[in-house]
This record gives C-alpha cells, structure tokens and sequence, in this order.
C-alpha cells in the first residue's frame, strides 16, 4: 500500500531527527513522536490484518490519529528548536499527505463497507 509505505518513510525520517534531539528529551519528545509516527503504519498494517471492513476501518481511524498527533509533536518541536524551518517543512508536507491518503482510503473502506451490508441485505 501506498499509503503504508509513505507512512514508513516518515517514520524513518522520524528516527533520524530525533537522533538530535536533547538526550533530556530521550522519555519525552523524542519518545512520542517515534512511538506515534511508528504506530501510523503499525495500524495499518494490523488492520490490513484484520478480517473484516469494519476492524480495517477503525485500525485506519487511529492510524490517523497518530498522525494528527505526530503533527501536534512536529511543530513543537520546530516551535522549541529541536527542528529547524528546512527540516520541519518536508516532515510536515509528508505527514499531511499521510493524512490526506488515509483520508481516502477510509472513505473507500467506508463505501465498500456500505456496499457489503447493502448486498447482505438483499439477499
């Protein structure tokens, strides 16, 4: 999936900047925004692992919760100077296409989730 490979990316590119990060920052900062942008694609992964629409739904639904969340932790850390406004800018742009991507994607789950009910209807 796309959407899970430009998860991981990001999530990468996570670990290498919090590298730099203050070690008094280490059970922080530096700790959320690894374990959110990590579990963006974890999510995905686990639902993708799941055995109905409805599980891979809510899996995605967190997954995008972590992203808003890594979002949140992006710009702190600009907004203290752990990032600068060169590295902050890529990272944001990434996470906001995360977000659009999960986006679609769970309004395609979501339709073939109304879809299956509406057939299992019918019959």
């Amino acid at each position: 999936m796309d959407v899970w490979q430009k998860a991981h990316k990001l999530t990468l590119e996570v670990y290498r900047l919090t590298k730099t990060f203050p070690l008094d920052e280490r059970f922080g900062l530096t700790s959320q925004m690894r374990r959110c942008s990590a579990s963006i694609a974890a999510n995905i992964a686990e639902g993708c692992g799941r055995g109905s629409n409805a599980d891979f739904h809510r899996f995605l639904q967190m997954a995008m919760g972590s992203a808003s969340e890594l979002e949140y932790h992006l710009l702190l850390s600009r907004d203290l100077g752990y990032l600068s406004d060169v590295q902050h800018a890529p990272l944001h742009k990434d996470g906001v296409e995360v977000k659009r991507m999960l986006t679609a994607l769970l309004s395609k789950v979501a339709r073939d989730q109304s879809l299956s009910r509406f057939r299992n209807q019918e019959n």
